[in-house]
C-alpha cells in the first residue's frame, strides 16, 4: 500500500499493519493490540476520519496517553504508549515525519511489585495430576491444560495450533508466529504427546477445521477462543480444591518458568521456552529466588561491589 501525507484513518491503520507485518515481523495479536489504539489515538485528533500526519502535534500524544491513565490499568497505558510509538516510528520510516515525535510519548510508571503469582510446585503437580479424562472435553481440556503447562503455550498459541504444526515424527511442536515475531520449534514431550493422541484419536469431533482445538458443544467443531483456554484452567483450578492468586493460562506459564529456574535453567532458556521478546519480561520470574537474582545481576555494568 502505498503512503500519503493525507489518508483515511483506515488507510493509516492499514499502511501501519502492512508495516508492522512486513517489516518488523511482528505476531497477529501484537498488530491488533497496536491498531486498536492507535486507531483510537487518529480517532480523537481527527474525528472526520481524513489523516494528515504532519498536523499530529506533541499536545495531542500528551493528552492521549494523559486520559488513557484515568481510564486503564497501568498495563494497558504501558501498551497504549508502546502503540503510539511504534506508530510514530512508521510514520517516520515512511517518510510522513521527519521528527522524532515517539520521544514525546510520556514514560507510564509502573513498576511490578512482589513475588510473581504462581502455583508453588506441589499444587502446580496437583492441579496436572488432577486433570479428568472420562469425557471428550476433559480430554480436551486436558491436552490444553499440558500444552500451556509444559510448553508454556500462550492462550492464543494454543487456540492457534494447527493440525500440521504437530511433527509427531520429529517429536516437536511448531508455533507458528510468538509475541517475538518468529515462530519456534517446542519438543512434544511424551506426556503432552500422549494427551495430545488421546484427544484427538478419542475426543476431536469429526470436523474439516485445522486447528487442534475444537469446540464440543455449541458451534461443534469450530476453533475454539481465548476464553476456553481460560475457562478449562480455572475450571481445573476449582476441581483441584486450589485457591491461585491469578487464574488462566499466565498462571501455569508463571508456574512453569518458576519451576524451570529452580531446576537451574537460565534466563535465556525460559525466554525461549515462554517466547519472550526481552529477557527484561523474564527477569521478573527471578523475583521467587533471591539468590538466582543475584547471580544474575552481577554481569550487568551498572551494578557495582
Amino acid at each position: 500500500m502505498s503512503v500519503r501525507g493525507e489518508w483515511t484513518i483506515e488507510d493509516a491503520l492499514a499502511a501501519f499493519d502492512e508495516h508492522l507485518r512486513r517489516a518488523r515481523g511482528v505476531c497477529p495479536g501484537t498488530r491488533e493490540n497496536y491498531a486498536r489504539f492507535a486507531g483510537a489515538f487518529l480517532r480523537k485528533v481527527f474525528p472526520g476520519g481524513r489523516v494528515e500526519v504532519g498536523q499530529i502535534c506533541v499536545r495531542d500524544v500528551i493528552d492521549f496517553i494523559g486520559a488513557a491513565t484515568r481510564r486503564y490499568q497501568p498495563a494497558t497505558v504501558e501498551l497504549a504508549a508502546t502503540a503510539l510509538r511504534s506508530f510514530f516510528r512508521f510514520l517516520r520510516a515512511a517518510g510522513l515525519r521527519a521528527d522524532r515525535l515517539e520521544d514525546a510519548v510520556p514514560m507510564v510508571p509502573h513498576r511490578r511489585t512482589g513475588l510473581v503469582r504462581h502455583l508453588d510446585p506441589g499444587c502446580f503437580e496437583q492441579l496436572i495430576a488432577s486433570l479428568e479424562s472420562t469425557s471428550s472435553r476433559d480430554l480436551r481440556d486436558r491436552a490444553i491444560i499440558l500444552c500451556v503447562a509444559r510448553l508454556g503455550l500462550r492462550a492464543g498459541e494454543v487456540t492457534r495450533l494447527r493440525l500440521e504444526d504437530l511433527d509427531w515424527g520429529n517429536a516437536v511442536v511448531r508455533v507458528a508466529a510468538r509475541k517475538t515475531g518468529h515462530g519456534a520449534l517446542l519438543p512434544l514431550t511424551d506426556e503432552v504427546g500422549a494427551a495430545l493422541a488421546d484427544y484427538l484419536q478419542h475426543g476431536r469431533p469429526d470436523t474439516a477445521a485445522r486447528q487442534v482445538f475444537v469446540l464440543h458443544r455449541l458451534r461443534v467443531g469450530a476453533p475454539i477462543s481465548d476464553s476456553i483456554v481460560k475457562r478449562a484452567v480455572d475450571n481445573a483450578l476449582r476441581r483441584a480444591g486450589i485457591g491461585a492468586p491469578i487464574r488462566g493460562a499466565n498462571l501455569l506459564r508463571h508456574s512453569l518458568a518458576t519451576d524451570l529456574l529452580a531446576h537451574g535453567a537460565g534466563l535465556t532458556e525460559i525466554a525461549d521456552v515462554l517466547g519472550h521478546r526481552s529477557l527484561a519480561t523474564t527477569r521478573i520470574y527471578a523475583a521467587v529466588d533471591v539468590a538466582a537474582l543475584r547471580e544474575i545481576a552481577l554481569p550487568w555494568p551498572q551494578v557495582t561491589s
